[in-house]
């Protein structure tokens, strides 16, 4: 069976078939008499679910450390949310709905709202409300909520899907891995197993349909794989891929502190994609040599209003602290398109994408946009911070944008307020506009970043989110790779440097072909910087230079693809 490989590893054990009791809910409407009544059995079914989060938590420290813990920190913001309190209260008051319907329907609501997305990470925040949301209804119907702590054997786990909260109180000493219909791999729950290091694999859509329990079961979290009651011939080959797998990471760890120098001496550097401070931790452990991409956007959403200057700076100056003398690159508010604020009014469009968003918001919101370069700035003082403009596609933008920021410096220094004066600043470059008149836009910037998830999306004219023509979203696709190579080459010719913060810079394939390009710093998702650090310590500059000139030379991603395979295969990388 295939699914999604969500954490790492190969483990073989018996199944623990995992099940929860389902909750009968009653639809039918009540008296206005009961409203009151019901309101208060919510409120006291909150309350002890906040009492129960705490208690997790605390476990949660001192079994995982502060970066798992905050899991349920942030649940517990859900559970007390303003939004989310005044949509169950005015069901049950307004639509006479006992509190379990009132509840069921606030939380489909809600989830609906982040499950609808295009952000990854965001719509997998959708789980963190289905998961509060089934805690408070349990306390409801006061059934005792089931968990994974007392257990006679080691297992794999079977479930329709794991919460938070589930994988939080797992015996570590008895799960080996555990495998679920849904889930995706930036659920919270699939990241806390990556941090236990237990083998995951998710989204397979029919396992607990297949399984009944103490059935022998191989989880390949690498491929993705299940495979329930092997034969021996199975168990004999996932026996050696799984000591093969053991072997290759500890050659990764005794490389993830080294630099990332190719066999002739080329020097990259190695950065990390991060939403929020507490993803600082695991970039370091992972050896990044700095913060490619900040991700502001998370500090706007799941709150009521916009943050404040100070919430920011807090937010801004940790990382800064944090990474010490090494780069952060911060890109302003990329709001907008599938990130929309519930306390913004943002307006209904057909096209989001090229629509009202990212810096063309910020233009038209000088207030929000001052408010976060001064946070920037101020923070800039602590460490080594430069500046990124996102959706940039012309001069006038970078124009006006530097005005506004020129703006805030005086704000500052009229405050006396320090700050560095000469922060560097940069600009993404993700439509087919910027990178066809590059050569003008590195005049007025530092250095650029290039997202490829958007650079695609746009210049292939696919939208990455629709299933239909997903298979026509390709990255390797000649076109983007000749935006690419055009963009490098446009910085390096004015003296100045590119980055990548697309999901291909975490492909450790594509590095040969983005290291022969001659990008300078690949930024992705921390737990890839060890694998893409390996392929480049292995590979040979001049050699993934020529494979460029080939590759430029083809019509098709399918040619790029079997080209450099055989080039990996070949030299053994």
């Amino acid at each position: 069976m295939k699914g999604i490989a969500a954490s790492p590893g190969i483990v073989i054990a018996k199944v623990f078939k995992f099940e929860k009791p389902d909750i009968m809910i009653d639809h039918n409407t009540i008296s206005e008499k009961e409203t009151r009544a019901e309101v208060q059995r919510f409120n006291k079914a909150k309350l002890k679910t906040k009492n129960q989060l705490s208690d997790i938590a605390k476990k949660t420290l001192a079994a995982m450390g502060k970066e798992e813990s905050k899991i349920f920190d942030a649940q517990i913001m859900v559970a007390e949310d303003p939004m989310f309190q005044q949509q169950i209260e005015q069901n049950i008051n307004d639509k006479r709905l006992k509190a379990e319907a009132a509840l069921d329907l606030a939380v489909k609501t809600f989830s609906a709202m982040f499950e609808s997305l295009e952000d990854e990470y965001m719509r997998e925040r959708a789980a963190d409300i289905k998961d509060v949301g089934l805690r408070i209804l349990y306390n409801l119907a006061n059934v005792e909520i089931v968990s994974l702590n007392h257990l006679d054997a080691q297992v794999v786990i079977v479930a329709e899907d794991l919460t938070p909260s589930d994988t939080a109180q797992m015996d570590t000493e008895k799960v080996r891995g555990f495998v679920t219909n849904a889930g995706g791999r930036t659920s919270h729950t699939a990241i806390m197993a990556r941090t236990l290091e237990i083998p995951a694999v998710v989204g397979t859509k029919e396992i607990t349909s297949i399984v009944k329990g103490e059935e022998t079961i191989i989880v390949d979290g690498i491929e993705g794989v299940v495979i329930v009651n092997p034969t021996e011939e199975e168990l004999n080959v996932f026996q050696e891929k799984r000591q093969a797998y053991i072997e290759k990471i500890k050659a990764l760890e005794k490389i993830k502190q080294l630099p990332a120098v190719t066999r002739d001496g080329r020097k990259v550097q190695l950065a990390a994609n991060i939403g929020t401070p507490k993803d600082v931790q695991g970039a370091l452990k992972s050896g990044a040599e700095g913060v490619g991409l900040y991700r502001t956007e998370f500090l706007y959403m799941n709150r009521t209003a916009l943050p404040t200057e100070d919430e920011q700076f807090e937010a801004y100056k940790a990382v800064a602290v944090a990474m010490k003398d090494r780069p952060v690159i911060i890109r302003t508010l990329d709001i907008g398109g599938d990130k929309a604020l519930s306390y913004m009014n943002f307006p209904k469009e057909l096209n989001p994408f090229l629509g009202w968003r990212a810096v063309r918001m910020c233009l038209d919101r000088p207030d929000i946009f001052k408010t976060q370069l001064r946070a920037i700035l101020r923070a800039s003082d602590e460490g080594n911070l430069a500046i990124m403009y996102p959706m940039i596609t012309g001069m006038n933008e970078i124009h006006r944008a530097n005005e506004l920021l020129e703006t805030a410096k005086e704000e500052l220094r009229e405050k006396d307020t320090p700050f560095d004066e000469d922060i560097k600043i940069g600009i993404m470059i993700e439509t087919p506009a910027a990178a066809v008149i590059a050569d003008q836009l590195i005049k007025k910037v530092d250095f650029f970043s290039i997202g490829t998830n958007d650079l695609t999306q746009y210049t292939l004219a696919v939208d990455r989110g629709n299933e239909k023509i997903a298979h026509l979203y390709q990255p390797l696709h000649p076109a983007v790779l000749h935006l690419v190579k055009r963009i490098i080459d446009a910085s390096h010719r004015a003296g100045k440097w590119t980055g990548l913060c697309g999901e291909l810079a975490g492909d450790e394939r594509a590095a040969i072909l983005l290291l022969g390009m001659g990008l300078d710093e690949f930024s992705m998702s921390a737990v890839s910087i060890p694998k893409v650090k390996q392929m480049i310590r292995n590979a040979s500059f001049r050699e993934a230079q020529k494979l460029v000139e080939q590759v430029l030379e083809m019509g098709t991603a399918e040619a790029v693809k079997d080209c450099l395979d055989k080039f990996l295969k070949i030299r053994g990388l």
